[in-house]
């Protein structure tokens, strides 16, 4: 008789609601965006502090897009952990956030 194994419980997932979901979903095409044009300045040989200074406008946008999508995770993954008792969420708040500090 075959074992009837459990699904994988390591990987968590969130439903997001249609307003976040594409809020998120547009940073990041404009992230992508972005990092199009940077390749494009490297292959057209374009001067180098112009490049960088791109660069620096793609790790803000990165940044803020972190900003949201933390500041979300918060108002509602780590609330409801906590509400139904699951206080190991807090600890693990603590090493994302250790991870974002590096």
């Amino acid at each position: 008789m075959e074992e009837e194994k459990e699904p994988c419980s390591c990987h968590k997932t969130k439903k997001r609601s249609g307003k976040e979901y594409k809020d998120l979903i547009n940073r990041l095409n404009r992230i992508e965006g972005q990092i199009r044009g940077i390749r494009g300045m490297v292959e057209k040989d374009a001067y180098c502090p112009d490049i960088l200074i791109q660069v620096a406008a793609a790790n803000a946008a990165l940044n803020s897009f972190n900003k949201v999508l933390l500041a979300n995770h918060i108002r509602t993954c780590v609330i409801d952990d906590i509400r139904e008792g699951r206080e190991e969420t807090v600890d693990e708040l603590l090493v994302t956030l250790q991870k974002l500090m590096k």
